[in-house]
């Protein structure tokens, strides 16, 4: 029985540079309805800033974020997952991190993030499957 993290990560990951202001890319947040944003260089990904990065990096600290970049609020070096890896050992990941989002990354390749609003909206599936896997599993030895 695995449940792998590739299954369940969202492949839509809202990417930008680190010398974008915060400012914009609070807009850019806003706009395209998501929480964070991966912040690349050479196609791959070095950081990643959060709502949380906002709130606490520069609204907190009474930043500018016309005048503070992404680059300086970002979280990094980042906390990974391979997409092959299971999604039990992502969940353990995410709670020992204390992290709501999980870049799924590859030999330096970014192929998606698992979120825990992507776990919890899914994980009704994740039960049915795993029930289902149990049973057969119960069936074949006993």
């Amino acid at each position: 029985m695995s449940y792998l993290v590739k299954h369940y990560m969202d492949k839509e990951v809202p990417t930008t540079e680190s010398h974008v202001s915060v400012l914009e890319g609070a807009k850019m947040m806003g706009n395209m309805k998501r929480g964070f944003l991966m912040i690349m260089k050479d196609r791959h990904p070095i950081g990643i800033v959060t709502e949380q990065d906002l709130v606490r990096k520069v609204i907190a600290a009474k930043l500018n974020p016309s005048k503070v970049s992404l680059g300086e609020v970002m979280s990094s070096p980042l906390i990974t997952i391979d997409p092959d890896e299971d999604l039990v050992k992502a969940s353990e990941l995410m709670k020992t991190n204390s992290i709501r989002r999980l870049p799924v990354i590859k030999d330096g390749v970014m192929y998606g993030v698992l979120t825990s609003r992507e776990i919890s909206q899914r994980f009704v599936e994740y039960l049915d499957k795993a029930t289902r896997d149990i049973i057969k599993w119960c069936t074949v030895i006993g």
